[in-house]
């Protein structure tokens, strides 16, 4: 990509993200109690695919990790709250400080610090995390993702882990179908799902890679949940949302089926030795 062209797109992910920050900052609060009772416990559901990768990950007590497109901080003050040293990055001013605004309210500012900057141009220091997490954030980025995925192995730590939570379509009839359909989004340009091209990228960096799917039924959950709120929701709506996410789980378990998921939780170590 051209280097105008490059910052182009740094400057729209800004705009588009500081516009959200503005609205979001109205009503800044602490972490919920009961989200960090939900991703805390012993015992996470791996139905669930924010809880499944708090299975994945285990104890996060004095780990450090890079919060790759931190965004409001909500994912950075979470982790921090579960005894993590957290660094996050993202692009949007607007979301910085709304993150550092957040980390202070919820008593987390000593175990977290924040960065802007587009990831081509961040400077952080090489073998230094024992994870990279991203939420949402590999399907920005799909135009520069080996250059990000090289970048990012180089600051972690050798045989770190990195786990991403990503929009996919890994399905080609429904590639076609989406395309054929005018369907209004709020996305930000050259955003798209990823597809088995970009796994294949990420498995270059990431040899032990696994990918487990969710969101086939579990799309309903916007329609169920109150403010897309599970903690907070009416005991009969989060029965409705368990009972989806015990069906998705399921099917989702089937070669034939798990394709047709909207949600991927996808993660691995890099190599040894790196």
């Amino acid at each position: 990509m051209a280097a105008s062209q490059t910052k182009l797109r740094w400057e729209e992910e800004a705009a588009f993200f500081d516009r959200v920050a503005e609205q979001q900052a109205q009503k800044v609060l602490s972490v919920d109690p009961l989200t960090i009772q939900r991703y805390g416990a012993a015992h996470p559901r791996r139905r669930f695919n924010k809880e499944f990768r708090f299975c994945v990950l285990k104890d996060l007590q004095g780990k450090q990790i890079l919060d790759v497109g931190c965004g409001d901080g909500v994912n950075s003050v979470l982790l921090a709250k579960l005894g993590a040293h957290v660094t996050g990055i993202d692009i949007s001013p607007g979301s910085i400080e709304l993150a550092k605004r957040k980390a202070e309210i919820s008593g987390v500012s000593a175990a977290v610090r924040f960065v802007c900057s587009p990831l081509e141009e961040a400077e952080m220091p090489a073998s230094h995390f024992d994870l990279i997490w991203g939420d949402a954030i590999l399907h920005h980025l799909i135009e520069n993702l080996d250059l990000l995925l090289r970048r990012l192995t180089l600051w972690a730590k050798p045989g770190a882990s990195m786990l991403f939570a990503e929009p996919v379509n890994f399905n080609a009839a429904l590639r076609r179908l989406r395309f054929k359909v005018p369907v209004k989004t709020d996305t930000t340009p050259g955003e798209r799902p990823l597809e088995p091209a970009e796994l294949q990228t990420v498995r270059r960096y990431l040899p032990d890679l696994q990918v487990r799917i969710f969101s086939l039924f579990g799309r309903l959950d916007r329609f169920i949940l109150t403010d897309f709120n599970y903690e907070r929701s009416s005991l009969l709506r989060r029965a409705l949302v368990n009972g989806l996410a015990i069906l998705d789980y399921a099917l989702l378990s089937f070669p034939l089926v798990r394709n047709m998921g909207g949600q991927a939780v996808i993660y691995g170590h890099t190599a040894n030795g790196k």
